[in-house]
């Protein structure tokens, strides 16, 4: 592997639009995201919940993380 492929990530975002009442013609957000290389895939229902799944393979790679996106992820883990 050369350098730039170990400082390189790969995602797949799928969304769509679900209705969530009929009569009231509500709609929500739905989707999921995969790592390319390693499969790993989780469900989301909002931007936030994709940035935070990017995060850590962001930090493996040296980028490095405002405190205000620490506290969201903080944050998520108490949901």
């Amino acid at each position: 592997m050369d350098s730039f492929e170990g400082h390189t990530h790969s995602f797949v975002i799928r969304i769509w639009r679900e209705k969530l009442s009929a009569r009231d013609n509500q709609i929500a957000w739905r989707g999921h995201i995969t790592h390319v290389p390693g499969g790993e895939r989780r469900y989301v229902q909002s931007l936030n919940d994709i940035a935070l799944f990017i995060l850590p393979y962001l930090e493996r790679i040296g980028f490095r993380i405002t405190i205000g996106w620490q506290m969201r992820r903080w944050l998520n883990r108490w949901k």
